[in-house]
């Protein structure tokens, strides 16, 4: 029998409609990963089923929501009910994935619940696993006493711990008291030789990602609207793409900004086609948030060398000073960020150029891929 590499996932396309940007990135990293050896994968989906083998990739769907775990909250018995549920069904599809005895090494990505399904099949069946931390494991889920012990767990009896930031790695490794090794995260772009952006302005601003407190924003909108009439003479358009929890937020700022006349466009979620397009179309990518690492957008655009205005937070601060690929905030908040797109708009994005290419080199998909079969062929 073939030996297979399981991956356990909470985060998988299931439309393509681009609601799921780390979804993408796992589907990218298996399609990478089957070109070496058999890959299956445990994701949610709207139905119980199993779907035909595509590319060496073999997908294993358990029936679950479409808001993520993170959103539901225990205190109501519906919600909690549909946690169980949930956790429940994620089990029996890892155990129905890994029933002929093929898989060999599973990956969870991420900690939790992922990687406690791992934990059980290592239990049961023998199986080792590695376990990928996202920022929601560590910095949401985490501050959780009750979860926290179960993170620390599914940490600590995994052959390898991977997170995908500096700091998340840090913290991750506080959590578990074991050593965390930073594996950064990112697509597979289609886009070749995307054109430059522009020299001179106007410029064209472009925001992707879920329209949640920690992707701040509502603070860009807050930051748009400080600013004056000859910084929006430097904008040709600022476009906000996504949606989320702060939907009727979103949509009542950014009405009242349209209402000065403004070039601002609200659009949904992007196909993963759809954000290259628009990332390549744009001259500055926007990245607000609140809490972050180092997130899928920022890779995106730096190999569509597209330069990042991005609040100091996470990762971003130590990148920068590696390899400066745009304007960093000074400050979180609303007008922090209004100043570092007025710094923006007075440069050129050409500008960025060298530091853009030098920071894209780092987030390679093959490289990343091959760093994975490494470790989970013969573990430490």
């Amino acid at each position: 029998m073939t030996p297979a590499l399981l991956i356990v996932t909470t985060s998988y396309p299931r439309t393509g409609d681009g609601s799921e940007a780390a979804g993408s990135f796992v589907a990218d990293l298996a399609a990478e990963l089957a070109r070496s050896m058999p890959v299956r994968v445990v994701a949610p989906g709207d139905t119980t089923a199993v779907e035909a083998p595509a590319g060496g990739v073999t997908v294993y769907r358990f029936a679950a929501p479409a808001t993520t775990l993170s959103n539901l909250r225990l205190r109501n018995p519906l919600q909690a009910f549909a946690i169980a549920a949930v956790l429940r069904r994620g089990s029996q599809a890892v155990q129905a994935a890994a029933a002929d005895g093929a898989v060999v090494h599973t990956l969870a990505c991420w900690a939790l619940p992922c990687g406690w399904w791992a934990r059980q099949l290592k239990r049961q069946r023998g199986v080792p696993y590695s376990v990928w931390m996202l920022g929601s494991d560590v910095w949401s889920l985490g501050r959780i006493p009750l979860v926290r012990g179960f993170l620390r767990t599914a940490m600590r009896d995994a052959a390898v711990r991977y997170a995908d930031g500096l700091q998340l790695a840090a913290d991750s490794r506080r959590i578990g008291g074991k050593d965390v090794e930073f594996l950064p995260s990112t697509r597979r772009l289609e886009t070749r030789d995307p054109p430059p952006p522009a020299a001179q302005p106007p410029y064209r601003l472009c925001f992707i990602g879920r329209w949640h407190p920690n992707k701040g924003v509502d603070l860009l909108l807050d930051a748009l609207a400080l600013l004056d009439v000859d910084d929006w003479d430097r904008i040709a358009a600022v476009q906000v793409y996504g949606g989320g929890p702060l939907d009727t937020v979103v949509r009542q700022k950014a009405q009242a900004l349209r209402e000065r006349g403004l070039p601002l466009e609200v659009g949904g979620f992007l196909s993963k086609a759809a954000a290259e397009r628009a990332i390549a179309a744009a001259d500055y990518q926007l990245l607000p948030s609140r809490i972050e690492s180092i997130p899928v957008v920022f890779s995106d655009a730096m190999k569509l060398a597209r330069p990042v205005i991005a609040m100091p937070v996470g990762d971003l601060p130590s990148l920068y000073a590696n390899a400066a690929a745009g304007v960093l905030a000074e400050r979180t908040d609303a007008a922090a960020f209004a100043d570092a797109i007025r710094q923006a708009l007075r440069r050129s994005p050409r500008e960025f150029d060298a530091a853009v290419h030098t920071q894209a080199a780092a987030f390679d998909l093959e490289r990343i891929a091959a760093r994975l079969l490494a470790r989970l062929r013969a573990p430490a």
